[in-house]
């Protein structure tokens, strides 16, 4: 039967049937050659990160794992959520991730497997900028509608590690275990032929456990409608401004205005939800204008992918490498403290942190042993907390 939609099935995923074609051709080569029983070890490490971004939130894990399950591959690496950078304090590239064992048996899967992780990545990464960026303040993930849907869980769920405190999408608060989060949309609006016919219908009609958040920015001006909105709805939440790049002027100021009004008519208890085309650059001057929460979409959902790339550094025991890779199997350390990196190709040399002088900690855990998982699944509350936690030192 033809697929309605342009995605691949989980059968196909699991089938390589995503991958490229030259690994298919390198099978071939090396079945003709007897060679599917060679051994060797590969490690996924990042030249660089997009942008200016001088640390990355690893995300994709729990896919990849549940991808890789049952191929005969010893699999090692940090846990998910972890906060890394793209080089060690040295200079060297820092493997994230290691598979050892037949090079047969995660030849085909590559492709894929790095996808789960480099898109992921890029998600949570950009969401955790958002994070430090909006301080203490509630994030909500309002990006699905700018991408393909088949992956709206995976984008909400890396938004939610990333730091979101919520997401608007059914499946992706689903897989999260949470509530969706949103407010009303400019359609409503739009069809019940005013700002004030539509506030007192969402008061009216919908459950009274959802937040009264009124849209205030559809037909008037943004001050007016946010005072027209606490006027008509009792129990009033806040207001959420989306107002449009082509009237926005100084949003900041818009803010300060809308403030203004409602905290005169008494109304200090109204929050101020933004939303539209934000990101960790705009951010900080809306929360210095008094914003209280935020709902940031194109931004995290689009995000810069993160090119992991997945290189054999081992083959029968000796050190191989293509140009620009280091061979030889390496010992991953980090910093407990200053969260500093090193690689060894010893594990019995402990690098020193060059930042605060303490011996580092191995970083690698064992994921995966000749196909069956040992590290146990996380759930996205328990991962989203470890960054949060991590972000504490963290600068953008």
């Amino acid at each position: 039967m033809k697929p309605r939609y342009f995605t691949a099935t989980d059968d196909d995923i699991n089938a390589c049937r995503t991958t490229d074609i030259y690994f298919v051709r390198t099978m071939e080569i090396l079945k003709s050659r007897g060679m599917l029983d060679e051994r060797a070890f590969a490690e996924m490490t990042v030249g660089s990160l997009p942008g200016c971004w001088k640390w990355g939130v690893f995300c994709g894990l729990e896919e990849a794992l549940r991808f890789m399950e049952g191929r005969d591959v010893d699999i090692y690496g940090v846990p998910e959520g972890t906060i890394f950078p793209s080089r060690t304090q040295s200079g060297l590239k820092l493997p994230l991730l290691s598979l050892d064992g037949k090079y047969s048996e995660y030849c085909m899967p590559e492709s894929p497997m790095l996808g789960f992780m480099c898109h992921s990545t890029g998600v949570a990464t950009m969401a955790a900028r958002c994070r430090i960026a909006a301080e203490d303040k509630p994030m909500m993930a309002f990006g699905v509608r700018r991408s393909h849907p088949a992956i709206s869980p995976m984008l909400d769920r890396s938004s939610y590690i990333g730091g979101c405190d919520g997401v608007s999408s059914l499946m992706g608060a689903e897989l999260i275990g949470e509530e969706p989060n949103g407010t009303m949309p400019h359609a409503l609006i739009v069809m019940m032929g005013s700002s004030k016919l539509a506030f007192a219908a969402f008061d009216e009609i919908i459950d009274s456990s959802v937040q009264r958040i009124a849209l205030a920015d559809t037909y008037s001006d943004e001050k007016s409608e946010a005072v027209m909105a606490a006027e008509t709805i009792k129990d009033l939440y806040g207001i959420r401004l989306d107002t449009p790049a082509s009237r926005r002027g100084s949003f900041s100021e818009i803010i300060k205005e809308v403030r203004w009004e409602l905290d005169i008519r008494g109304f200090t208890d109204v929050k101020i939800i933004v939303s539209g085309g934000l990101d960790e650059t705009s951010i900080p001057d809306l929360v210095r204008a008094g914003v209280d929460g935020f709902g940031v979409g194109t931004s995290i959902s689009n995000a810069p992918t993160v090119d992991f790339a997945l290189d054999i550094v081992e083959k029968d025991g000796k050190p191989v490498a293509k140009r620009g890779k280091l061979g030889g199997k390496k010992y991953v350390f980090r910093c407990p403290d200053c969260n500093s990196w090193e690689i060894s190709p010893n594990e019995s040399d402990i690098p020193v942190c060059l930042c605060c002088g303490s011996d580092m900690k191995p970083a690698f855990e064992k994921l995966m042993e000749n196909g069956k998982r040992i590290y146990g699944e996380r759930s996205p509350k328990e991962i989203r907390a470890y960054v949060l936690k991590q972000l504490e030192t963290m600068e953008l």
